[in-house]
């Protein structure tokens, strides 16, 4: 990781987040109460913009002085997805809509190289044709994206699962990867939500525009993982990069493959709306926000822990 980044991020987010709040507020632009909000208090959903700014003016900074800390060309998938959450915060987009510019992005990543073109022994496959490619990737990518929009719906989830993500992306790397500067940055701008998230007034949350961020980057990074570029530290560790991928987002995709099956069984569409998430369940059994949280991050966290301990031995 590049500490200088994570703590120019860090600081820049922390006051970014806040004032963007104070804009809000002023305006009177809050995150409403109905029967699927999990707060009862005042709250903005702003969380999104914050990291973006944040993230847009460093690379700023480093752009003017011809300087490449990560590849630029990433602004355009994650600003669009960004955009479509911001405007789904304030108008709530259509399903239907937000899905075709899921599908877009996925093609503007395909083309920028993030492509699953081998299944690294999945179904007994690994290089598959051009065109199986770009299908599975665009189908990965709805599948990513909706699963860490799925489960922000608590203090701290969304943020740590993809923290999680970069954390063991980096780690478990056998050398500085093209993102190294961009996850300092990334983890650098969520460090601060945890404390506004976990406010017990004036909060701020990701809202759309967050979540949509972070589905995309996690989406990047999964990528990356499954393409040739990316190799692990295999003097301590191995595992198969299409299982490391489905490890990193288990709890996203239990609960996403989980609500869907629900939803369609009650014949309703599967993005629809409900309180049949995880988190939805553990609140109604009478746990607080934040306990929910952590028993989620426990048990996930242990399943991985006992995994990668297995591989180990």
């Amino acid at each position: 990781m590049k500490v200088l980044f994570l703590f120019v991020a860090f600081f820049f987010s922390s006051f970014i987040h806040f004032f963007v709040q104070k804009i809000f507020i002023a305006y009177k632009k809050f995150d409403d109460f109905n029967h699927r909000s999990s707060h009862k208090t005042l709250a903005t959903r702003t969380g999104g913009i914050g990291i973006f700014i944040t993230l847009l003016i460093i690379s700023i900074f480093y752009y003017s002085q011809n300087v490449e800390i990560f590849d630029y060309s990433l602004f355009i998938p994650i600003g669009i997805m960004f955009i479509v959450g911001v405007y789904d915060d304030f108008y709530n987009a259509d399903f239907k809509l937000k899905f075709l510019l899921q599908i877009i992005v996925a093609k503007i990543l395909i083309d920028q190289g993030f492509i699953i073109e081998n299944y690294h022994g999945l179904f007994g496959l690994y290089e598959i044709p051009r065109v199986l490619a770009q299908l599975t990737t665009t189908f990965v990518f709805l599948v990513i994206v909706n699963a860490i929009n799925f489960i922000d719906g608590i203090d701290g989830l969304a943020i740590t699962e993809v923290i999680k993500i970069i954390l063991l992306f980096e780690f478990l790397s056998y050398q500085y990867t093209p993102l190294t500067t961009f996850s300092s940055i990334i983890i650098g701008c969520l460090m601060p939500l945890y404390y506004f998230n976990f406010k017990k007034k004036r909060k701020i949350f990701l809202g759309d525009g967050g979540s949509l961020l972070l589905g995309t980057i996690a989406s990047i990074y999964a990528f990356f993982i499954l393409g040739p570029n990316y190799s692990f530290n295999t003097e301590s560790f191995y595992i198969n990069k299409t299982l490391f991928s489905i490890l990193i987002l288990l709890y996203p995709l239990i609960d996403l493959l989980r609500v869907f099956i629900i939803r369609i069984k009650n014949k309703k569409s599967p993005f629809q709306p409900d309180q049949n998430h995880l988190h939805h369940i553990l609140i109604k059994k009478g746990y607080s926000s934040f306990i929910s949280f952590i028993m989620i991050q426990t048990v996930f966290c242990l399943v991985l822990g006992l995994f990668f301990v297995a591989k180990l031995i």
